[in-house]
């Protein structure tokens, strides 16, 4: 042992040196905060504590025990004997136990002297382990082991989910499905940086960097991400959905389709976030007509925004910003988003080609609900959905075939089918405690002019739909009937509807009638028609009794 001389006068003790061989030590914290390697009476005076700066054990057993963590670790520490040429041999250790509740197993090696509480000599460190579910591996420098002054490393990181991280970390990711990740990891006052970081998270690709301040009052996560194939199964558990990579054989069945399982407020306040996400490309089912994507997402004292959060749809784009406030119980969820520019045929890409629509979409959504789910936010929400398509083409057949027109059908499915002029289409929902009632539910062309009525209800998830189609011309053999759509969300049923089952849809058109429309008329603005159909049909509605 080499002690220091003059700490000894302030009544400090300090090896610079110290060398141990077959050594056994024991560190424990007890429950109500006593740690027995602190010398004062209590053992709670951090200073009354030995200080070493230098290390070297050649075989030693050391034990760590905090039962308010949940922690047990038990490490042995070795220094392999010196080589021919007398350099000193490395510094080898392996550690199991248990870390917050996780299982861990950690191996790795180091310079052959630990350089505790050296801040001007970086200790080179390789080590390899899992914590649970998470594995890491980490190449490279520390400053100051005990307190990690500075560290600079290459590090891979790979888990089942980033939320996992949180009890190890303390900072909130979000769910996510298995990942793998490559970068350097520099860590200075106050802040930890991985940086140029690349990796795969489910099946999709992510890079960027990311930095945790821990100098305000709560951690702050800023993040610059960026992503070339996105698969959209992958942003399943950021809206508490599953994704590819769970198993369903031992899961119950969802009675659903929106998502319903419940974010974790409880972290949000636990830290701040700044993050920029960017997707160049998105892998998703054909009837997903989803391109890019890009957002900015703020997490500030527990209220969570994503503004500006904008996709690529269908040859048009979908935009605008969504809030969670996490603060309450239930969440408030509000959301407003513009659609512009969605193309029919790109909107419906799985319809038969002989079937496909040609025209521009154009639309409003504004929400507000509350729920710890998605399907619950949905199931509660209040405002208004907007959708207009002011002109463009259609299938002729699946109009007449819609309009009921027998003999037209049968003369199209024998010379062909083809296209018909849309004058105009609208779908203007209200909407109550999740239920989604049409002021306006019509779509007129130069075949037929639809109206439907009834109820959508995102709660139970269920549809109740009266369609009435009205011929622009004489058919020789048509059916005057009204079609009913009800069911689920997930298994829809289409119907002929009778009697007076017809007629309260017909009443219901006749109320829908009178409301005003004025709120459509900048989604016509947005289009490209100069003359429109709709300006025509959103005056005849507004008008009383028409």
């Amino acid at each position: 042992v080499d002690i220091a001389i003059f700490p000894l006068f302030r009544g400090r003790i300090v090896f610079q040196d110290v060398q141990l061989d077959h050594a056994a030590l024991a560190f424990e914290k007890s429950r109500d905060g006593r740690r027995n390697w602190l010398l004062d009476r209590r053992q709670r005076d951090s200073q009354a504590r030995v200080t070493i700066r230098h290390l070297a054990v050649s075989d030693g057993r050391i034990e760590y025990d905090e039962p308010a963590q949940d922690t047990r670790l038990n490490a042995r520490i070795a220094t392999a004997k010196r080589g021919p040429d007398g350099a000193s041999a490395p510094l080898t250790f392996t550690v199991q136990g248990r870390y917050k509740g996780e299982p861990l197993v950690a191996q790795g090696a180091g310079d052959p002297v630990l350089a505790l509480r050296d801040e001007t000599r970086p200790y080179h460190l390789n080590v390899s382990g899992k914590i649970g579910q998470t594995a890491v591996g980490a190449d490279g420098h520390i400053t100051d082991l005990l307190k990690l002054s500075a560290a600079d490393l290459q590090i891979v990181l790979s888990g089942a989910s980033l939320a996992q991280l949180y009890p190890l970390v303390g900072i909130v990711f979000p769910d996510t499905p298995p990942y793998r990740t490559r970068g350097r990891l520099v860590h200075g006052p106050h802040q930890w940086r991985y940086e140029k970081f690349s990796g795969e998270m489910g099946r999709s690709d992510i890079a960027g960097s990311l930095s945790i301040d821990t100098g305000g009052r709560r951690p702050l996560l800023s993040a610059s991400l960026a992503s070339t194939r996105l698969d959209i199964s992958d942003l399943g558990p950021l809206v508490g959905a599953g994704h590819a990579g769970e198993g369903s054989a031992a899961k119950p069945a969802p009675t659903g389709i929106l998502p319903s399982k419940a974010f974790r407020t409880q972290r949000w306040n636990h830290m701040d976030a700044d993050v920029t996400l960017s997707a160049g490309s998105i892998e998703r089912p054909e009837a997903l007509p989803l391109h890019r994507l890009s957002t900015h997402l703020q997490l500030r004292d527990g209220r969570l925004r994503l503004d500006p959060l904008q996709f690529d749809v269908a040859g048009g784009t979908l935009a605008g910003a969504v809030r969670l406030d996490g603060r309450v119980s239930p969440i408030r969820a509000a959301a407003k988003l513009k659609v512009r520019k969605l193309q029919l045929a790109q909107l419906f890409p799985t319809l038969d080609r002989s079937m496909e629509s040609i025209g521009e979409f154009n639309g409003n959504i504004d929400l507000k609900g509350q729920g710890d789910t998605v399907a619950a936010m949905l199931g509660s929400a209040n405002g208004q959905v907007s959708l207009l398509i002011d002109g463009g083409e259609v299938s002729k057949l699946m109009m007449e075939t819609v309009s009921l027109h027998l003999l037209e059908m049968l003369q199209l499915k024998v010379t062909g089918d083809e296209p018909v002029r849309i004058r105009c289409g609208i779908a203007d929902f209200a909407v109550k405690q999740g239920v989604m009632r049409p002021d306006i539910l019509v779509l007129d062309t130069d075949v037929s002019r639809i109206d439907g009525s009834g109820r959508i209800d995102l709660g139970q998830e269920r549809l109740d739909l009266t369609i009435v189609p009205k011929s622009r011309k004489l058919s020789l053999v048509a059916l005057r009937t009204p079609i009913h759509v009800q069911g689920s969300f997930a298994h829809p049923q289409a119907s002929l509807d009778k009697g007076r089952l017809a007629m309260r849809g017909l009443g219901a058109l006749a109320l829908g009638a009178v409301n005003p429309a004025l709120a459509l008329l900048p989604l016509i603005d947005a289009g490209r028609s100069v003359e429109s159909e709709c300006r025509r049909l959103i005056g005849e509605v507004r008008m009383p009794g028409r």
